[in-house]
């Protein structure tokens, strides 16, 4: 099995004013290829940075993260961005949907991007809705949606690409506790069922029991590593 996420020494260091901010300081972390890993930690423990430097949203200051195969911090921005669009499905806290266009437009949005024909975006769009349970809703606004739905329109959006690596910010934050299991069942099913591998930051024990494996960091370096409680999970 490959490692899809391979991070040695990874730094990221801030300045504020004259301090220096360690928001990682030495991150050594492998994801391998179908895994589902959470990332816990107090605030500003390095978490969200550590994902952004996964994604390729921001840059490090010291050390080497390799992600499906590609050195990211090698490439240039145009390179990165058309890279981040065929790899990365990244799904926010809080949605990051347009709120004029439907869910289907929401979704459809990464592929105008790719030289993908309307009927082959129309197909792709279709699909992802269907997998996260909205076919019905296609033709929705995000205001005519509740918070689960419009979470799981920005999960289709992440997937829409079939990208190699989801990467999901406190997915079930802003979410009431009924649809936040939702959205973790539905999490879980990509992983199992369609083979994604998964990383997802959370303050929430029970959302990173449905992951295999905890990341715990405390700031700026990986305080411990557990296996999750399979409360999500099968036995």
């Amino acid at each position: 099995m490959g490692m899809i996420v391979a991070a040695q020494g990874l730094k990221r260091y801030f300045h504020r004013d004259s301090f220096e901010v360690k928001a990682l300081d030495g991150i050594d972390l492998s994801v391998p290829e179908g895994e589902f890993l959470a990332l816990m930690g107090p605030s500003g423990s390095g978490k969200s940075t550590l994902l952004n430097l996964i994604a390729g949203i921001d840059r490090p200051t010291g050390g080497a993260v390799t992600v499906a195969g590609t050195d990211i911090a090698r490439l240039s921005e145009g390179e990165l961005t058309r890279w981040r669009g065929a790899n990365i499905g990244f799904i926010f806290q809080f949605y990051n949907l347009i709120p004029v266009l439907s869910a289907f437009e929401n979704v459809e949005l990464p592929l105008l991007l790719t030289p993908l024909s309307k009927a082959e975006r129309r197909k792709r769009v279709e699909t992802a809705l269907r997998i996260v349970g909205l076919s019905e809703r296609m033709g929705h606004l995000p205001k005519q949606l509740s918070g689960g739905e419009e979470q799981r329109v920005g999960i289709a959006r992440a997937i829409v690409v079939d990208p190699k690596l989801l990467l999901a910010d406190e997915p079930t934050g802003d979410l009431d506790s009924r649809s936040a299991e939702e959205v973790l069942a539905l999490l879980k099913s990509l992983n199992e069922d369609f083979k994604k591998t998964i990383v997802m930051v959370t303050h929430d024990p029970k959302a990173a029991s449905f992951a295999h494996r905890v990341v715990h960091l405390d700031k700026g370096v990986l305080a411990r590593e557990s296996q999750a409680q399979a409360a999500g999970r099968p036995a």
